[in-house]
């Protein structure tokens, strides 16, 4: 059986190790996404000597069945929808609407709370590696490969520090390319896979995020 990592910070190290070949990249972006992905994020960022920023997606969930994905929107304004269950359902366009600016209200507070106000990282024409401190069913992060495409990345890279096999294949296939540090065959969950596993704080977030833009200006 592969081994554990201790936290975030050690999976990230290891994430960041399989990454090398994109260090000191002027194209090359690092997009975390938050909470649990940030402190992966850092320490590639770091290696990478690349900026970090969030990129944060929130799922329009079907009220009443919230587990029903109708589509998810995204930093940068983006909205996709899943448009064949929304044909299937016959949802009306206002019933969207309504959720997407509930959520809408909620990915601005976050981002305001994360960034500071301070506007997001350009992705357009640029490398983007999209960090989360794992894969599961990876519904969240296919979520963020769609909306992502819309704001024109030359590419997008995947980088998970443990992911199920299957998962991991599948999202090669989605974006430009996949890395998982581990793909263990028996998963059974990404927080089996770290002895430390506790919830990322917002204050986390934003000191991390704080000292990755600090680090940038005196590069």
């Amino acid at each position: 059986m592969a081994d554990k990592f201790q936290n975030r910070v050690e999976a990230g190290r290891a994430l960041a190790e399989k990454l090398k070949g994109y260090a000191n990249l002027s194209e090359v972006v690092v997009l975390a996404l938050p909470r649990g992905g940030v402190p992966v994020a850092f320490e590639v960022a770091k290696t990478l000597n690349a900026p970090l920023d969030i990129f944060v997606v929130r799922k329009l969930g079907l009220p009443g069945q919230e587990e029903l994905a109708m589509g998810a929107i995204a930093s940068g304004g983006v909205r996709v929808l899943n448009q064949q269950l929304v044909n299937y359902l016959n949802i009306p366009e206002e019933l969207i609407d309504r959720v997407a600016a509930q959520e809408q209200q909620e990915l601005e507070r976050r981002e305001q709370l994360y960034r500071n106000h301070r506007p997001a990282l350009e992705v357009d024409g640029r490398t983007v590696i999209l960090v989360d401190d794992g894969l599961a069913t990876g519904s969240t992060m296919r979520a963020a490969v769609e909306a992502l495409r819309q704001l024109a990345p030359a590419r997008i890279i995947i980088a998970v520090p443990v992911s199920p096999p299957n998962v991991c294949r599948e999202f090669s296939r989605i974006a430009d390319e996949c890395i998982c540090a581990l793909t263990p065959q028996f998963f059974g969950g990404v927080g089996k896979w770290y002895r430390d596993f506790s919830q990322t704080t917002d204050e986390e977030v934003r000191d991390l995020l704080e000292r990755a833009r600090r680090k940038q200006q005196t590069a």
